[in-house]
């Protein structure tokens, strides 16, 4: 029965009946997720790339406690190993995304951090047809970080690393899943990388005097990027099926290059869009090109 449901709601994918809220649900949790990333970039100049990642991981523990509710005492040595890795890709993620983002601008940082899960989906399999996706989004790849006199490397490779990060963190959440029920484990991770964050944010504080709009939007990055959309997308994956699911979050790296334009003032010129295209393109390709069972 569950199957035959599943094999309706890809049927009603591909004739673009997906329900409406779920289609307004990815999208405000796309744009929530890059104008939280906008608005906290805003604070670097008072509290850094670190002291906006420390308040974020303040706000998605607190957030990510109050909705997994971890029975930490019933974890055994396995499922904490595992807590521990995805704690540790909690913050170097996050802290390669943004310091990117500060360096190389909004839309090029998140267009790299894309790449982490376009490579999970893309790795291990045979077909043609992925692997002219692989392609398509390695020469965007290499447009992007085309020789210049103004390329900045050490940002793009940091885009790179919030990339491996993602990755890490779709096949840590996976295994996860598997052994821990309900977001126990997501919750205790985000728990133990706060905590990690304690004395990062601490020693910002000490050294640079955080103004309130400062502490404000990292505040709100952290609900902006943390807590409305891991909501959003415990709503949108209950409705939609995980094809479109996977297709709508191609949106990302354009919502970020224009909220970057719209809220940073931050420009890019015809070569990044048409980058940005092209590792689209490969993800939509894709989705798009995979067999449909009956």
């Amino acid at each position: 029965m569950q199957a035959a449901s599943t094999r309706s709601a890809d049927r009603a994918v591909l004739r673009g009946a997906v329900p409406m809220a779920g289609v307004c649900t990815m999208l405000a949790s796309g744009l929530s997720t890059q104008l939280g990333a906008a608005i906290g970039s805003l604070a670097f100049p008072v509290l850094g790339p670190a002291g906006v990642i420390a308040v974020r991981q303040y706000v998605a523990a607190a957030v990510l406690l109050i909705l997994g509710r971890p029975r930490l005492r019933s974890f055994t040595r396995r499922q904490w190993g595992l807590v521990l890795l995805l704690a540790a890709d909690f913050g170097v993620t996050n802290l390669s995304l943004y310091t990117a983002i500060d360096r190389i601008g909004l839309g090029l940082a998140v267009t790299l951090e894309f790449l982490g899960p376009l490579a999970i989906a893309l790795a291990g399999s045979h077909r043609r047809v992925d692997l002219g996706c692989a392609v398509l989004a390695v020469a965007g790849v290499v447009a992007l970080m085309r020789p210049r006199p103004t390329a900045d490397y050490l940002g793009m490779g940091l885009g790179l690393l919030a990339a491996a990060g993602w990755a890490a963190y779709i096949l840590l959440n996976r295994s996860i899943g598997q052994r821990i029920p309900g977001a126990q484990g997501t919750a205790a991770a985000a728990v133990l990388s706060a905590l990690v964050f304690l004395p990062i944010g601490a020693g910002v504080a000490v050294h640079h005097t955080p103004s309130a709009g400062a502490i404000g939007a990292a505040v709100a990055a952290g609900i902006l990027s943390s807590a409305l959309p891991f909501l959003a997308d415990l709503f949108t994956l209950r409705r939609v099926p995980a094809e479109a699911f996977g297709l709508f979050m191609s949106v990302n790296p354009v919502l970020a290059a224009v909220v970057g334009v719209l809220v940073l003032g931050q420009h890019l010129d015809v070569a990044a869009w048409l980058s940005i295209a092209a590792i689209i393109a490969a993800n939509t390709i894709s989705i798009l090109a995979q067999p449909r069972h009956a």
